[in-house]
């Protein structure tokens, strides 16, 4: 028996031979290379799946390598996708892998790609990857696989459209955010001090954003204090210096002095003066650069303020402790001292410098940029040094900034395996056997819980539209031109959007002679043509590129053979009118000892109050049937 028919010979059995002859043949599209994409990528290789596509837009970090298995040491910085493809292609000689390095939402990478695989598997740690790859699935009507892991926790879940609800049917939760006033003049934790300097200094320095008036606008209409932001907008805008000195090679050296003298030390004198502000909280300590540097600066908390941690000890320098700056510690597990933090942030503030000096644009944070790290940490624990809470360590920098999930290589493995069970359960269209499942750690007895799948939601904004695909030339193609071709006939009232921005709408037509291009509505991009009056579902178009042997002189698109016909748009349920409080008019049951109330007389016809109420109504009321009836009263038999 040659070494081909030994490896294949388990797998063909259990799979059984129509199954398995189906699977080199199947093209499959494997999307990330990471914890889960590695486990799995080896895994869909053994079992025999020929045609694989493995796309992922990082690269190899030395972290990395305690959990994806396909890497080695002598990789790190290269292509995830690349490199994950040359080791597990080894593993089934032959199984063609097609490496891409690249990210899954680049335009190149539309609907029409979609559909040519047979199955996507979803090993993604994105939530807007994740989203934009299940809608991509919804509109090529390709089924997928989509999963996560969390520490010891996991789950694999089969989308189907139309059979199976999808990855938006449920709303997921936002990410927590904090008031730009605390993050910005007012921090009482250490991820106060980390969101500032990733999110907000970095991108003053190095990013585009210059002023942040955005976000201070926004803050502002939320009702925070605007004598902070007043003050805040003033330090934004003196950043136009630093940001200039550290572009001008001339001036670099001196820039990140610069940049020090500024956010630690005036940026806090300016927020000192603002006394209201430090009446229920400690105040933070202004820096000095030259008295860190020489050891005569301290830090003294005598109480644990209210705005961070302390022991109440003197801190000369920001380090109480040397239990982890021994030389055997490990760098990044190794506690800062002040005037460690004051040099890195020298350093890596240079380092950053010297990039954009060289041409580099805008710099922006990652967790695997070991300049953009290095500046995070140091600011961020400078920070923290001044307002009196606790500093981190670089790992733990990179933790909390990169939003980094502890992984668990034995939960991915599960995991992946688990993948597998429901990819084959797709192809056989075996669809009663699909199942959601979920590793639980709270249940070592019953680790996997298995959970019938569940239709569509019917509100659903992304499996339920209506999927259409235009071919065009968006730089000729008008959007009236596709808007009126995929309408056909139908003459309902109609408003156009690209994702949230409205393009056109009944009372506003003008860009319907504008060209897709010109409203930056490109291949990749989607269409939504929603009816005004809610009868009808929406129409989704998804646009993508001509065939190259498209004629120069027909039209600069090509309509779906059959235009799409949305079904009826789902109606919510009325809301039931509050029952109303029944008021009883039983007597309550007299307290023991108590006399019970005496009935209540029973009001006579004739009673003054009753009869005056009647005649009030028009109706005269008689005392007896001799009564005789004025001359001006009608009598009505």
């Amino acid at each position: 028996m040659s070494s081909a028919s030994r490896r294949t010979t388990h797998a063909e059995a259990i799979l059984g031979p129509e199954l398995f002859a189906r699977l080199p043949d199947t093209k499959v599209l494997l999307v990330g290379a990471g914890g889960i994409g590695c486990e799995l990528l080896k895994n869909i290789v053994l079992t025999g799946f020929g045609d694989i596509t493995l796309l992922d837009l990082d690269t190899i970090d030395v972290s990395n390598l305690n959990r994806q298995f396909l890497f080695r040491k002598k990789d790190v910085k290269q292509s995830k996708a690349l490199v994950a493809a040359q080791t597990a292609g080894a593993f089934n000689p032959n199984v063609k892998i097609t490496p891409i390095f690249a990210n899954i939402k680049e335009p190149q990478y539309d609907v029409e790609w979609f559909q040519g695989f047979n199955i996507v598997l979803n090993a993604l740690d994105n939530l807007d990857a994740r989203r934009h790859v299940n809608k991509m699935c919804m509109a090529a009507n390709v089924p997928s696989v989509e999963s996560g892991t969390a520490g010891y926790l996991g789950q694999v879940q089969p989308l189907v459209k139309d059979l199976t609800e999808c990855f938006d049917c449920i709303p997921k939760p936002t990410p927590k955010t904090f008031p730009v006033c605390t993050i910005r003049s007012t921090p009482s934790q250490p991820i106060h001090c980390i969101v500032w300097s990733k999110s907000y200094l970095m991108g003053q320095l190095f990013g585009e954003d210059e002023d942040a008036s955005g976000e201070l606008d926004d803050a502002e209409k939320q009702g925070e204090n605007a004598q902070e932001i007043a003050t805040l907008r003033e330090q934004a805008q003196a950043f136009q210096a630093v940001r200039k000195a550290l572009r001008t090679p001339s001036e670099a050296n001196a820039a990140s002095r610069m940049v020090f003298e500024k956010i630690f030390n005036t940026d806090i004198r300016n927020l000192l003066a603002m006394s209201d502000m430090w009446r229920s909280r400690t105040p933070p300590i202004p820096l000095n650069f030259d008295g860190i540097m020489d050891g005569t600066f301290s830090l003294r908390q005598n109480a644990p303020p209210t705005n961070g941690q302390s022991n109440g000890q003197p801190v000369v320098n920001g380090s109480t402790s040397t239990n982890g700056s021994t030389p055997a510690a490990i760098k990044d597990q190794r506690a800062l001292s002040l005037k460690d933090n004051v040099s890195l942030f020298v350093s890596s503030t240079q380092r950053l410098a010297s990039r954009l000096q060289q041409g580099e644009e805008t710099i922006s944070f990652d967790k695997d940029d070991d300049d953009a790290l290095d500046f995070v940490t140091a600011s961020s624990n400078l920070r923290s040094a001044a307002y009196g809470i606790d500093g981190k360590t670089r790992w733990e920098v990179k933790e909390m900034a990169g939003n980094i999930i502890p992984a668990i290589a034995t939960t991915n493995a599960i995991v992946s395996g688990l993948i597998v069970l429901q990819a084959l359960n797709l192809l056989r269209k075996s669809y009663n056997k699909l199942r959601s499942v979920h590793i639980l750690a709270n249940k070592p007895n019953v680790p996997l819980s298995t959970i019938q799948l569940v239709g569509p939601n019917p509100f659903c904004g992304i499996c339920r539209d209506t999927y259409t695909k235009v071919l065009c030339d968006p730089s000729r193609t008008r959007l009236g031109d596709v808007v009126k071709g995929v309408m056909g006939d139908d003459e309902r009232e109609v408003s156009v959007y690209e994702d949230k921005r409205v393009l056109s709408d009944p009372e506003w037509n003008d860009n319907n002679e504008r060209t897709l291009e010109s409203l930056n509505v490109t291949r990749g991009k989607f269409l939504s043509i929603v009816d005004e009056d809610g009868e009808l579902g929406t129409i989704t178009v998804a646009l993508a590129a001509l065939p190259e042997s498209h004629p120069a002189d027909a039209p600069p698109f090509i309509l779906p053979s059959v235009l799409p016909k949305p079904p009826p748009a789902p109606k919510k349920a009325p809301v039931a009118p509050e029952t109303p409080v029944k008021i009883t008019r039983k007597r309550p049951a007299p307290a023991d000892g108590e006399e019970p109330p005496s009935k209540r007389a029973r009001l006579e016809l004739n009673s003054p109050s009753k009869k005056q109420r009647l005649e009030d109504d028009g109706l005269i009321v008689m005392d007896g049937a001799d009564d005789m009836l004025e001359d001006d009263i009608i009598e009505i038999d």
